[in-house]
This record gives structure tokens, sequence and C-alpha cells, in this order.
């Protein structure tokens, strides 16, 4: 099982005046519920969004129930304008603008709960990687 560690880290010299903004944090990716390491598999793609178009970017029903995702979405279209919406069941989660990105840590409950993106003002270019625990392969008899 492969360790996987995340980290994030953001900088500004000029956001707080007199002052230098310096945050960084990192996270073990875990199996929900405990310390042993979680990612056992990651798929990953790119993927161009015609505006208007609703696209079902990752699949809930592919991932399993009660386990730990990790979702990371970046928006690679240059155009600044260009944006996509993303959502899961209805709700909206966020706009990742052009040369944006999103982490979103997840635990899929059901069947309906698809993480859906929809492009506006322009065609956007997406990559994409889920980092999970697994699937959970049948045998023949199933």
């Amino acid at each position: 099982m492969a360790t996987t560690t995340v980290t994030f880290s953001l900088r500004s010299s000029d956001l707080i005046p007199s002052q230098v903004l310096s945050m960084t944090t990192s996270k073990r990716l875990l199996k929900a519920g405990s310390a042993s390491d979680g990612v056992d598999q990651m798929d990953m793609g790119r993927v161009e969004i015609v505006t208007g178009t609703n696209f079902d970017l990752i699949d809930s029903t592919a991932l399993g129930t009660d386990k730990s995702n990790y979702i990371y979405i970046a928006n690679l279209t240059t155009t600044e304008s260009n944006y996509v919406v993303v959502s899961c069941k209805d709700h909206i989660i966020g706009r990742i603008y052009a040369g944006d990105f999103m982490w979103l840590p997840c635990n899929f409950d059901g069947a309906t709960n698809d993480i859906e993106v929809q492009a506006y003002v322009g065609t956007a270019t997406l990559e994409y990687a889920v980092f999970h625990e697994g699937r959970t392969l049948g045998t023949a008899a199933d």
C-alpha cells in the first residue's frame, strides 16, 4: 500500500500590510476512520467540456460507500473568464476559474453522489485525479 501525503502552501508578501503570510499544511491520506495508509488506487484523466454541458466527472458508484476518497480538479483553461461549476447532488460546491484547482476529501454514501462539472463562458479543459481506497473486486460467482 502506498503512503501518500498531500501538502498545500499559501504565501503572500503583500496581502497583510507589513507582514508576510505563510501557511502550509500536510495530510497523510488514510483509510476511512483509521490510521492505516489509505491510497490503494488512483484514477486520473483530462477532459474537455463544452460550454453548457453538464458532465459526470467522478462516478461515485465506482468508488465504494464509506471509503476515503480524495479528488483533485484543475481548470487548465487559459482564458480568465472561463470557469466550471462543480456540484454534487444538485448542491454547488464551487467554481474553478482558469488556472485554479480544487482539492476535495469526500466519502460517498450512495449512487447519486457523482461529482458533476458544467462549463460556462467557453470550453474548459479539466485535469482530475481521484485517490481512493480501492474497489472491492467480486469473485467469478458474483
